[in-house]
């Protein structure tokens, strides 16, 4: 891998985070995706949803503020803006699976160049649990953003031709977000549509399986100006 510098966990969340616009519902997942309610435009009002009951989730509560009756999907607790609601797990689940949701953004172990997606399940692994409602977010909502680092801590690429890991959906993921760049997925392939900073379209390629399509210049990673 090169020694250039990628970006980090949280600059990856803070582009994610303009991905975003005014009055979408938005589920985060685990991972990178957690951290993006910290970077959202201060311009935009944006409603987080988690599964376990809440549409209006606000960032995660200070030390010493902690309500641990609001907590995140992650049991983690969270603050709530003005006008929030609560409501059971089985409703949550219902509005991801009903197309309520602008946008969801999870963190991924594959993605295919057809927009397959694996997230769960890390073959010849103990511990890795179950695929838990990652499919009904990944399918439900009208636009699927996967946050990751572009490759595995062994130096093994995350965008592929075809994924070998266990499927967590079809054809669902619309944008990739990663440290190296920004990929959509299109009929034809991954499109590359931004790289990181000090990095070559040749140089991100060299670390993905799947081969990109390359329209003109690709400009470098625009990052939130929160």
């Amino acid at each position: 891998m090169s020694s250039k510098p990628k970006l980090t966990r949280e600059q990856v969340a803070a582009r994610a985070a303009l991905e975003l616009h005014d009055g979408d519902c938005v589920n985060l997942g685990w991972g990178i995706p957690n951290l993006v309610s910290n970077f959202v435009p201060s311009e935009i009002t944006v409603f987080f949803h988690s599964e376990n009951g809440i549409l209006g989730m606000g960032p995660r509560a200070k030390a010493g503020e902690e309500d641990y009756d609001v907590v995140d999907a992650m049991k983690v607790p969270v603050t709530v803006i003005p006008g929030a609601s609560y409501f059971d797990q089985g409703t949550a689940h219902l509005m991801a699976r009903g197309g309520h949701l602008d946008v969801s953004m999870l963190g991924g172990l594959q993605v295919a160049e057809n927009g397959d997606f694996a997230n769960w399940k890390i073959p010849g692994t103990k511990g890795s649990g179950g695929i838990g409602g990652a499919m009904d977010i990944a399918t439900g909502a009208r636009r699927l953003i996967v946050c990751m680092e572009h490759v595995t801590k062994e130096g093994a690429p995350k965008l592929v031709r075809r994924c070998t890991y266990p499927l967590t959906a079809l054809a669902c993921v619309h944008r990739v977000v990663t440290d190296l760049a920004v990929v959509d997925v299109t009929p034809e392939g991954f499109l590359l549509q931004e790289v990181a900073p000090g990095w070559t379209p040749q140089e991100v390629q060299q670390h993905t399986e799947a081969r990109f399509i390359v329209r003109g210049d690709v400009p470098e990673i625009k990052r939130s100006g929160r």
